[in-house]
């Protein structure tokens, strides 16, 4: 079973590049390599890291941090996911 964690958040106006590589830095920190990482972007500065890990819904994996309070415009939106199905092609 593999399980994708989902960490979004909105930088403050204009601070959307240091929220991306704040979240790099934090995710290539983690203490265990997770099976697979992707770091997304979207307008209004919006950052979404997902990661990929062996085990379950419950399992107790490494998360990424809440950003300084100043670099973001709300809490950071967390979710986690059970793979149901892959197709096409990895990578990007």
């Amino acid at each position: 079973m593999t399980v994708a964690l989902m960490w979004e958040a909105r930088a403050t106006a204009g601070r959307g590049g240091e929220l991306l590589e704040w979240a790099r830095a934090r995710a290539a920190e983690l203490a265990v390599e997770p099976l697979r990482r992707e770091l997304l972007r979207a307008p209004q500065d919006r950052v979404l890291v997902i990661t990929w890990w062996p085990g379950g819904p419950d399992a107790a994996l490494p998360e990424l941090p809440e950003p300084d309070a100043a670099l973001v415009t709300r809490p950071v939106h967390r979710w986690r996911f059970e793979s149901v199905e892959t197709t096409g092609a990895a990578g990007g």
